[in-house]
């Protein structure tokens, strides 16, 4: 019998004490402690299909989940602290029991490791994440409506290579943002699914020979599939490397919606002003104003995306089953889903107090041959081969350059010394308000398209 001072779940065969540097070091209590809530749910159902199967006396099985309803209530409490001497969540959970109940809730730990128990555990830790984030993606999404909902006639530039590329309405690119971040979700879907199966009863790593019910357990625990290898179930760790991935492309989506506010927020750009609740100052220059909100969101990108890359790095030599070096997942998991939902959780708050600076968005428009590809397209419908049309419009701009004009200032004789084929509504086509209203193709900036769109994701995000 292992000596009193063993507290451990394998302490029977050791019969001397863990150095305390080891402890230490080994100790996952202070990341796994916020499963606590997870171990209970799974052992709750873990102690029924125990009676049910008649595994233990039914009489021990009720106790037992008595008992840890109790034990989920505490646990569930703000601000509750595990026995810091406690190995681990699992443990502390088991002795929290024992102190509930008394020795029957040794008993919990039959048919059960705590290899497939842990697996357990984050696997409803992930599928509630994936709710969580799911939610606040969508609070993301509805502020990016609502700020849209005000500008689906506000024109700006549209860019490529960072160089203005042609007019586009402010609503058709912040609904660019929201299809970004529904694929985000969609991903999360994908991923739920493989999330969602049962490793329980898979046992250290081959099973057990006790009647257990496998079915039932994952009944009890909204579980529609049960892995089918107890050597995958419990070193599976493909769906924690899937919610890093999905997790570090939704970063990388955040951080390029980030940037391009940042630019919007500066003089050169003056598309968007910050409210002070958003913004920050310096202690040096009294006039300034920064966007650190979106400055912190552009680089939390890289911590998930490290997160990421230190899992897949823990995880290519791992030999089955489970090795120890999965003790990491839960740290890496942990502050990637906190950094994530901080992030939507932010951003969401921050897009409530931007201002569109309307008065200034004429200068953006007017400094640039921004409709030159209306004009081709305008010789196109006159008959003319789009490279030729392109190869006339091109002609333009650097006639406009060389005299020192915008291309909207060339008169109609100076049009028709380039083509004939340009008539009097060609100088109305290089009208930026106007051009947006002739887009025809299905997703284009046409406002009203851009209009169709928001009450069609208005529709959407309402029903979820």
């Amino acid at each position: 019998m292992a000596p009193a001072r063993s507290r451990k779940l394998w302490g029977g065969r050791f019969s001397q004490a863990t150095d305390p540097v080891v402890e230490r070091y080994t100790s996952s209590l202070a990341v796994d402690q916020r499963l606590a809530v997870y171990d209970v749910d799974g052992s709750i159902a873990h102690a029924k299909m125990l009676g049910r199967c008649r595994i233990i006396p039914a009489a021990d099985s009720r106790r037992l989940v008595t008992g840890l309803q109790r034990v989920r209530r505490v646990v569930a409490a703000p601000g509750w602290r595990p026995d810091h001497r406690a190995e681990d969540v699992h443990t502390a959970i088991q002795q929290l029991l024992e102190r509930t109940i008394g020795p029957v809730a040794r008993t919990l730990h039959t048919a059960r490791s705590r290899n497939d128990q842990v697996s357990l555990d984050l696997r409803l830790y992930c599928r509630d994440a994936v709710a969580r984030v799911q939610q606040a993606i969508v609070r993301v999404q509805q502020a990016l409506i609502q700020l849209a909902s005000g500008h689906t006639r506000t024109v700006i530039p549209g860019y490529t290579h960072l160089q203005r590329g042609q007019p586009i309405v402010l609503a058709h690119q912040l609904l660019a943002y929201v299809e970004m971040l529904a694929r985000d979700s969609e991903r999360l879907v994908s991923v739920e699914r493989r999330i969602n199966v049962l490793p329980l009863g898979a046992g250290a790593l081959a099973g057990t020979s006790l009647p257990i019910d496998r079915a039932y357990v994952a009944k009890l625990l909204g579980f529609p599939r049960i892995a089918l290898n107890s050597l995958d179930a419990v070193a599976d760790r493909d769906f924690v490397m899937e919610l890093l991935s999905a997790a570090a492309i939704l970063g990388v989506n955040l951080s390029r919606m980030a940037e391009d506010l940042i630019l919007w927020s500066t003089e050169e750009f003056g598309i968007l002003a910050l409210d002070d609740a958003v913004a920050t100052g310096s202690s040096l220059m009294p006039q300034k104003k920064n966007p650190d909100v979106l400055e912190l969101l552009r680089g939390q990108a890289g911590l998930v995306i490290g997160q990421l890359t230190a899992f897949l790095t823990v995880m290519k030599g791992l030999p089955l089953t489970y090795n120890r070096d999965l003790q990491w997942d839960k740290r890496l998991l942990f502050e990637s889903i906190d950094l994530t939902r901080d992030g939507l959780d932010v951003f969401a708050r921050f897009l409530g107090h931007v201002r569109v600076r309307t008065d200034q968005l004429n200068r953006l428009l007017e400094t640039d041959s921004l409709c030159a590809t209306d004009l081709a397209d305008h010789l196109v419908q006159r008959g003319v081969a789009f490279s030729d049309a392109h190869r006339i419009v091109g002609t333009l701009v650097a006639l406009s350059e060389r005299q020192g004009k915008r291309l909207q200032e060339l008169q109609m004789n100076e049009l028709q010394q380039v083509s004939t084929l340009f008539d009097a509504h060609a100088r109305e086509i290089l009208d930026p308000n106007r051009s947006v209203w002739r887009k025809r193709s299905v997703g284009s900036p046409n406002p009203r398209l851009v209009a169709q769109a928001i009450a069609r994701w208005r529709r959407r995000l309402n029903t979820r």
